[in-house]
């Protein structure tokens, strides 16, 4: 019979792994300081200090690179609900408490050097990015009520969640550099990637170890956020009409999903190879082999038309 644990024992039992996993990430990771990315020189000031005001052809970014830039930066700008849920769902001692201070701090310089360049620059109107901010983080974020409503067992769902969010971040960030034709957002974008695949790394080792220690509930956690999954910048003003135009151009869309984050990060599990699962274990492997199914063979097909054909009406008008 499968092994079922309370979150309680689960944290006791994987803090080994999260001492030798944040012992690595130390080791790899590199400091580096977002005052160094920005480029100053373009500053200037606004009214209050005697300036002019942002104006739309003060923007060298193409829509889709402010679209992305936007996004992304708005996305790392609710860092304190991401602290809360995962300090909830984790622990504030040993491994698990350091972990969560150190992902935090570095999280940090990511909207700041995204803020700083896109206002030294006057990228994005600077007033309605502020706006939307306030309404993103007043707004908050929380994990899908699904995965609080099956048991105590919340790290298996937060851990899930972050080992593909991490990599679908990083991911996007990379293909956002390709749309911003500017040599400083570029190596902006490449640092800010490197950042958050060190950050999965962690994740997904945590939840590798979970699937060995609890495979059951750790299965049922992966095919529950892997069904329900949603990108934490979900419900941001905006968010629908710029993850269309992220999505129509590649920055990230379905089919990037699939390929880029969830079939590598299940591979790396070895999920559909295991022989350690139980009877629930299994429905929920079946049923995720279902809902891939699904999206490799019908919801990408399918919108991978609509794309070409909005392109191509695109491409008609000019």
């Amino acid at each position: 019979m499968a092994r079922v644990l309370t979150q309680l024992e689960i944290l006791t039992e994987l803090e080994p792994v999260a001492g030798q996993a944040l012992d690595r990430h130390l080791s790899m990771a590199k400091d580096w300081h977002p005052h160094d990315y920005v480029p100053w020189e373009e500053g200037r000031n606004f009214p209050l200090l005697g300036g002019i005001d942002w104006e739309p052809e003060q923007s060298q970014l193409s829509d889709v690179a402010k679209a992305a830039l936007v996004t992304n930066l708005l996305t790392e700008d609710n860092l304190p609900s991401y602290h809360r849920e995962i300090a909830e769902n984790f622990s504030r001692d040993g491994a698990w408490g350091t972990w969560v201070g150190r992902w935090t701090a570095e999280e940090a310089r990511h909207s700041i050097v995204l803020r700083d360049y896109l206002v030294v620059t006057r990228g994005v109107d600077p007033v309605a990015l502020e706006n939307d901010r306030m309404v993103h983080m007043t707004n908050g974020f929380a994990a899908p009520v699904e995965a609080r409503i099956l048991d105590d067992t919340g790290f298996l769902h937060s851990v899930a969640y972050v080992s593909f969010q991490e990599l679908a971040t990083r991911i996007s960030h990379r293909n956002t550099a390709q749309f911003c034709d500017d040599p400083v957002a570029d190596r902006i974008m490449h640092r800010l990637a490197l950042d958050e695949n060190l950050h999965m790394i962690f994740y997904r080792t945590l939840c590798g170890a979970a699937l060995d220690l609890v495979p059951d509930q750790a299965v049922q956690a992966i095919d529950l956020i892997i069904e329900n999954f949603r990108m934490p910048g979900m419900g941001m003003p905006n968010f629908r009409r710029n993850g269309v135009l992220m999505a129509k151009h590649g920055v990230y869309d379905l089919r990037i999903h699939l390929e880029e984050v969830l079939q590598p990060v299940l591979r790396q599990w070895n999920l559909f190879e295991r022989n350690d699962f139980g009877p629930l274990g299994e429905q929920a492997r079946d049923r995720l082999v279902v809902f891939l199914e699904n999206l490799e063979k019908v919801q990408i097909p399918r919108f991978e038309e609509q794309r070409d054909r909005a392109l191509a009406r695109e491409r008609a008008r000019v």
